[in-house]
């Protein structure tokens, strides 16, 4: 039954196969496990980092409709022609004296 030429001895016995890289099971398990937590961490503090964060800059001032940007917040109205065609006087009096139009 053990006789060598009947039944030869593997040169080499392998008890533990190595996989793609060299790397066996465990260990592959073992560093996907670590990339997918790490990957994890990092997304989940981006997302909260971009949800919290607030902005330095203060925004420009939106201009009301009509009249153009100003860049020291007064109102300017706007006396062009085919403007003042479409206005109504209340309007056309609020603008006369320097306030901002509150009626069509």
């Amino acid at each position: 039954m053990n006789d060598p030429e009947t039944n030869p001895i593997p040169a080499a016995v392998h008890t533990k196969t190595a996989r793609a890289g060299g790397l066996r099971r465990r260990a592959a398990l073992g560093l996907t496990a670590i990339g997918l937590l790490s990957g994890g961490l990092a997304g989940g503090y981006v997302i909260t980092q971009a949800a919290t964060s607030t902005s330095t800059a203060s925004p420009a001032p939106s201009a009301p409709d009509g009249t153009g940007s100003s860049s020291t917040g007064t109102f300017h109205s706007n006396e062009t022609s085919s403007h003042e065609a479409g206005e109504s006087a209340q309007r056309e009096a609020q603008e006369n004296a320097g306030q901002m139009p509150t009626v069509p």
